[in-house]
């Protein structure tokens, strides 16, 4: 197909493919003249996978690339979960001082406790030692005691990630699948405790169901 009918079919604007094919995000079409190449299904496949990660995962083009490099190398599902993480997981400011060491126990503690094969080291531990001395740092420890009741929970999530991902069709499939489940899953949990968030918010304060519907109709407020 021309790349005309490429955007046409995965409804991305011509001057975005180009610039993907530019950024090397996009691998480029088999040349049928010097102005013309020919793209195929994995084309198709790709740029929805990159539309997805960017629009929908929230990544910025460098870390699509790195999520990308991830998919395209020839390292077993584990490694390019670790290279994914690494990719996504947010810059985690100083570490040091005492709420950081205290995190760090805490977080050694809890990958202990729950048997998780889990490096302390690894992104997302840091990421969540971060959280947590941010949150004794602000005194607000209730709210890192919550972790403690997260994790069984995570757990069960975790195991269902993986289950589907283990379905998939040959190696490609499932590295594929490895790198969707992290960074879309990330986003699809988290709108998810947001919708229960206001779920849980309106009960507790006694707001009507109603109260969304009039508010866009513009009746008034609670």
């Amino acid at each position: 197909m021309r790349m005309a009918e490429l955007s046409r079919r995965t409804g991305v604007p011509v001057p975005t493919i180009k610039y993907y094919l530019r950024e090397g995000l996009l691998l480029p079409g088999e040349r049928t003249s010097p102005n013309q190449a020919f793209y195929d299904e994995s084309h198709i496949r790709r740029l929805r996978m990159i539309r997805a990660l960017a629009e929908v995962g929230g990544l910025p083009i460098a870390k699509v690339r790195d999520v990308l490099d991830a998919v395209d190398s020839p390292e077993e599902p584990f490694e390019v979960l670790g290279a994914v993480q690494h990719s996504i997981e947010p810059p985690t400011g100083n570490r040091e001082g005492v709420h950081w060491e205290a995190a760090t126990r805490r977080v050694s503690q809890l990958l202990a406790d729950h048997g998780w094969r889990a490096n302390v080291h690894s992104p997302p531990a840091q990421t969540l030692i971060a959280a947590l001395a941010s949150l004794h740092e602000l005194g607000r420890d209730d709210l890192a005691d919550l972790i403690e009741r997260y994790a069984p929970h995570v757990e069960k999530i975790a195991e269902e990630d993986v289950k589907r991902v283990a379905r998939g069709r040959g190696i490609e499939d499932t590295v594929e699948g490895v790198v969707i489940g992290t960074v879309l899953g990330e986003t699809m949990l988290g709108a998810l405790r947001r919708l229960a968030h206001q779920h849980a918010t309106a009960n507790a304060l006694g707001v009507s169901a109603d109260y969304e519907d009039r508010k866009r109709s513009g009746s008034g407020r609670e």
